[in-house]
């Protein structure tokens, strides 16, 4: 009874320890049960609940529909064109982002709500919005 209640025990440790791989082991000599194992956490990354994720796709020399976001928001800039190119507020000082051709960038928009026309200093004909509310 007593091998059983430690065993009991020793598994009950090795459980509540979150364990994935675990084994119980019994000294004959002395009737005593030890558990091991190895616990393994699982990182998770929770946004808080006002910010959200954004993507802009530079692509065939456009920036493509106007894009609307909540103040203070992280934007993914992806340039899937083989040249470079910015995205530059034209609103002075807002945001300005240059981006290789291939490669991605990180903006965050301003905290101000409105409407942010911008451009690429590059390619001035390639225009578009960025609405903040």
């Amino acid at each position: 009874m007593k091998k059983v209640l430690l065993f009991c025990t020793a598994l009950c440790l090795a459980v509540a320890m979150g364990c994935t791989q675990s084994s119980t082991t019994e000294d004959d000599a002395t009737g005593t049960a030890t558990a091991t194992g190895t616990a393994t956490t699982t990182p998770t990354t929770t946004a808080p609940a006002d910010t959200q994720a954004a993507t802009l796709t530079i692509a065939d020399m456009s920036f493509g529909d106007a894009i609307t976001v909540a103040p203070g928001t992280q934007i993914s800039v992806t340039n899937d064109d083989s040249v470079e190119h910015s995205v530059t507020s034209r609103t002075e000082g807002a945001f300005d982002v240059h981006v290789d051709g291939g490669q991605q960038a990180t903006l965050t928009t301003p905290t101000e709500p409105g409407e942010y026309a911008f451009y690429c200093v590059y390619h001035p004909s390639m225009t578009g919005t960025l609405i903040v509310k």
